[in-house]
């Protein structure tokens, strides 16, 4: 039987929880597509120490899991604490979310990157030579040439993506931020009705679907458009 007793007493909380997972989702997804841009470009076109950099710090997070960055960057922000009250970011190190935040952001940088790095070469070389030919300078050449085609090609990686950073972000309940899963924990602990760990697995699948729906109407729009 459906205790709807309990879904009254906390489905405030829940929702709540609601839109901290989406706020999460959506503010780390942006962060990281503009750090991932710019480690695109490094990897694809900077110096060679800049390229050595970016690879680094590519394989560094990817080859590491989410959990131990987040405490990582929640609890060793910890050590540095002197040195980050000397420069007025204290207050923001302190707060749980900022440090879920700033660790997702980081982290799907990296994926994203490698989704980017491989929508731009998968662009045929001809396309550059091209836009060189009728006289376009390099930066006009990428944005008007090889980036509209580099997202049709990365448009199902960067879907993926963002479908894992969702599920992912359940990880901040474990440094007290309540997202879906954290808010879902905490009603829990005072009811003991698994009916609610239910309840936010279904949340979460009809989120995903949404975004796979959406998001195969994305790509056939660009399809559409690029057989145009």
């Amino acid at each position: 039987m459906i205790d709807l007793d309990v879904f009254q007493q906390y489905g405030g909380r829940l929702f709540s929880g609601l839109l901290v997972t989406i706020e999460l989702t959506v503010i780390s997804i942006t962060l990281g597509a503009v750090l991932a841009a710019l480690l695109t470009w490094a990897r694809l076109s900077g110096p060679k120490a800049v390229r050595a950099a970016a690879f680094a710090y590519s394989y560094a997070v990817r080859g590491t899991p989410l959990l131990a960055q987040v405490f990582l960057v929640y609890y060793g922000s910890g050590q540095f604490r002197p040195e980050l009250q000397a420069l007025g970011l204290w207050q923001l190190f302190r707060e749980p979310q900022f440090c879920v935040l700033l660790t997702f952001s980081l982290n799907t940088a990296a994926y994203q990157s490698e989704i980017f790095r491989g929508a731009v070469l998968a662009v045929p070389r001809g396309q550059m030579e091209a836009a060189k030919a009728l006289a376009l300078r390099p930066f006009l050449a990428t944005f008007l040439v090889v980036v509209p085609q580099a997202i049709r090609h990365g448009l199902r990686g960067f879907g993926n993506e963002v479908v894992l950073v969702l599920k992912g972000s359940a990880v901040a309940s474990v440094v007290t931020v309540y997202d879906l899963l954290g808010a879902t924990r905490f009603a829990f602990q005072r009811t003991y009705d698994f009916q609610l760990y239910i309840a936010a697995a279904i949340v979460y699948i009809i989120i995903v679907e949404l975004l796979r729906r959406g998001w195969n109407h994305l790509e056939a729009r660009f399809r559409l458009k690029a057989a145009r």
